[in-house]
């Protein structure tokens, strides 16, 4: 059975993001996975299933996740056979995020644990099921994982993502000029150098 790499998408991607990584992973299928959770508890559900069909096909798995796809496969994919995992702008600290977010829009925990939910002017929405889901379920990682980070990260700090890496054991480089989003073509190029770098003794 041969190696595979499978592709993780952030949020408003998609699995065709997965057609990037073919060229950098010579020799080995490539597959985005069109998962359809948005809830971390949905992909507690969806991701496994996916995997388990995955591992009885492939002789290795690597995994490739971006954003809340990192999360989530945290959360859901911990105990799967996952040679060796590359996150690029992966959300580490949810509850911090939530947090932070319930700041921007002026939101007490008080008033989400009353209402379960609220809209946010910037097009996110706060629910006190997610935010306790995630107190109650902490992430638990132990996947040889290199971190992707961009200096210019507005939804993740650089302390977070370090206090992360070195919890973990995990290997870290930082694009100072990178964004949560990696999309401009020096920002793809810095990650296609890392990835080729990164994965050479695989």
């Amino acid at each position: 059975m041969k190696s595979v790499v499978v592709y993780i998408h952030g949020k408003g991607g998609s699995a065709k993001e997965a057609e990037h990584y073919a060229s950098l992973f010579l020799g080995r299928t490539v597959i985005g996975f069109d998962y359809k959770a948005q809830t971390p508890w949905e992909a507690k559900e969806e991701f496994p299933a996916f995997f388990e069909e995955i591992e009885s096909s492939y002789s290795s798995v690597i995994l490739v996740a971006n954003s809340i796809g990192a999360y989530f496969s945290m959360l859901a994919l911990s105990e799967r056979k996952i040679k060796k995992a590359f996150f690029i702008s992966p959300i580490v600290d949810m509850e911090k995020l939530i947090k932070e977010m319930m700041a921007w829009a002026g939101v007490t925990e008080e008033s989400l644990c009353k209402r379960g939910e609220i809209e946010t002017s910037f097009g996110e929405t706060l629910s006190w099921a997610y935010l306790s889901y995630v107190r109650e379920h902490p992430v638990s990682w132990r996947i040889p994982t290199s971190i992707l980070y961009g200096g210019r990260d507005h939804l993740v700090s650089r302390e977070t993502i370090k206090a992360f890496a070195s919890r973990i054991g995990a290997q870290v480089t930082v694009m100072e000029e990178g964004e949560h989003w990696f999309h401009t073509e020096a920002q793809m190029a810095f990650l296609n150098e890392w990835i080729t770098e990164s994965s050479r003794a695989l």
